[in-house]
């Protein structure tokens, strides 16, 4: 899953500040959608982030800001950070409810005549650990973006000694693959392209009867939904990349050549600590099959830098499985203990080195990103339009539009003519 922290701030009927992950914005618009429905429009919601102690401070902050900006409004709150710490969220000032990561996505959740209530519970948030199911929430895409998500599972089996996003989703659950490919086809009649997103993507059917692989869901999308144009996976697990999947990605034209892997490391002894379940020679198998079978493929994976005993040695280990492995767009996340983890426990990195290898391993990133998008510079190729005057090639490559921008939602043919910083410079044609 991509778990960089972001923020942004969309107003319909209900406003909705969406922290975090692809999955927290595809659930917003589920919340939005039964929101809307229900006429709640003096309602904020804040659905907020766990994945780092930082992402727990901007919730914070969003809503003290909302509180300011919106002083009459009821605000919502929930998402990860909410579910593991309740009690805290409810105190801040203009908080009138919590809520849980299962009941924000229950309609009935968002019944005036139960949330606006006078006698309404201030906290609503179940034991996330007993779920076993994942509803299936049809939405037709997401407010003022480009592409549509399609959440096909929730939840993490795996403990990774850094990680508190477990206990914010509980253990993980799979959406079926009829309900998953049914709604990839009506999406697929408004969108140029889709959006696979789940917490552990590639844990996807390991609870479903017979265990079907992530793999075997791909083909069947592609398969069923003929007039999908391109379909996209969000972040995956290197480990659990099954073999048909990894020809499906390899050798369907229709799957963006793209893939986002969650490596973390590139020492075997901190992999260890961290509980990952690859070795530093495992990932450079995986991305250098991917680039033997398919030259044209962009990689990106997040890392954590000072994870806890992380000698300078250990870090030119990461540093250099960059390179190692192809990896030309990186998530780089300076590590932040979270209380109640294993890794909170170990030796700790000083915050100076923390910082410095943090901006080192930026800079090998921007250093790579700028390599591939210069051989990008000069060449004619197609994009997805972007809002804002940007765009998106196959491969993830942003373009910006220099010039009139074809209408946001499809695809449009544009001539490469340049890089500034980040970004390419495309000429619609």
């Amino acid at each position: 899953m991509d778990r960089s922290p972001r923020l942004e701030e969309q107003r319909r009927d209900v406003e909705v500040i969406t922290l975090g992950c692809r999955l927290n914005a595809y659930e917003s618009e589920v919340m939005r959608n039964h929101a809307a429905a229900a006429g709640l429009d003096e309602v904020v919601v804040v659905n907020t982030c766990a994945v780092t102690a930082e992402a727990v401070r901007q919730s914070r902050q969003a809503i003290r800001r909302a509180h300011r900006r919106r002083p009459g409004a009821r605000i919502v709150v929930t998402g990860c950070a909410a579910q593991i710490d309740p009690s805290s969220f409810a105190s801040l000032d203009g908080v009138t409810q919590v809520i849980g990561n299962t009941e924000k996505l229950d309609a009935a959740t968002f019944d005036p005549a139960r949330l606006l209530a006078p006698d309404a519970p201030r906290v609503q948030v179940g034991d996330i650990m007993s779920v076993t199911e994942t509803a299936n929430h049809l939405v037709d895409g997401l407010d003022g973006r480009a592409r549509a998500f399609v959440q096909v599972q929730t939840g993490c089996d795996h403990r990774c000694t850094f990680c508190i996003i477990p206990y914010g989703r509980g253990n993980s659950r799979s959406a079926p693959a009829g309900e998953i490919v049914d709604q990839v086809r009506r999406l697929a009649a408004r969108h140029h392209e889709v959006v696979l997103t789940g917490v552990d993507l590639t844990s996807w059917g390991g609870d479903l009867p017979n265990q079907p692989k992530l793999g075997n869901l791909v083909a069947r999308i592609l398969k069923l939904v003929p007039d999908l144009a391109q379909l996209r996976l969000s972040s995956i697990d290197a480990i659990e990349m099954d073999e048909q999947l990894f020809e499906t990605v390899t050798g369907d034209a229709r799957v963006a050549p793209h893939l986002h892997l969650s490596l973390q490391a590139g020492d075997d002894l901190i992999l260890k600590r961290m509980k990952r379940r690859h070795s530093r020679k495992e990932a450079i198998e995986l991305c250098t099959r991917l680039r033997a079978h398919r030259p044209e493929i962009a990689l990106g994976a997040d890392f954590i830098v000072g994870f806890p005993t992380e000698t300078e040695e250990m870090f030119q280990m990461t540093l250099d499985l960059v390179d190692a492995c192809g990896i030309d767009y990186l998530h780089v996340f300076p590590y932040s203990a979270r209380e109640g983890t294993p890794a909170a426990r170990m030796p700790a990195v000083g915050a100076a080195d923390i910082k410095d290898r943090a901006r080192r391993l930026r800079e090998k990133g921007a250093e790579r990103l700028a390599s591939r998008l210069d051989r990008h510079v000069g060449l004619r190729a197609s994009a997805l339009v972007e809002a804002g005057g940007r765009a998106r090639l196959p491969d993830f490559a942003p373009v910006r539009i220099d010039g009139p921008s074809p209408p946001p939602g499809g695809p449009a043919m544009f001539d490469l003519v340049g890089r500034t910083g980040d970004e390419l410079i495309g000429r619609a044609s």
